[in-house]
C-alpha cells in the first residue's frame, strides 16, 4: 500500500517535470494503472502537490473510482476472513 502510493506520487512528479522540460511524457494509461494498483492516494497527492493533471476531470474521477473499488475489495476480504 504505502510503497505503491510513494511510487505513484513520484511518477506524477516526474511526469510534471518532463512536461516542464518538454521531454517525453509518461502515458496517461500508465498513470491510471498505478492508481488502480492501489496508488490512488499517491496520485491524488501528486496531483495536488505538483499541480499536475488538475484540469483533467477524468483523473479525479478515475482516482475516486479506484479508491471506491479498493475500499470495497478490502471490505469484502475483511468480511471473508472474519
Amino acid at each position: 500500500g504505502i510503497v505503491i502510493n510513494i511510487i505513484t506520487f513520484f511518477i506524477y512528479g516526474i511526469d510534471k517535470w518532463f512536461a516542464k522540460k518538454d521531454k517525453r511524457r509518461i502515458r496517461e494509461r500508465t498513470l491510471f494503472i498505478y492508481s488502480f494498483m492501489g496508488g490512488f492516494l499517491g496520485a491524488i497527492l501528486g496531483m495536488k502537490i505538483f499541480h499536475h493533471k488538475t484540469k483533467k476531470i477524468k483523473f479525479y474521477i478515475f482516482n475516486i473510482l479506484a479508491m471506491i473499488i479498493w475500499i470495497g475489495v478490502i471490505y469484502e476480504i475483511r468480511g471473508f476472513l472474519t
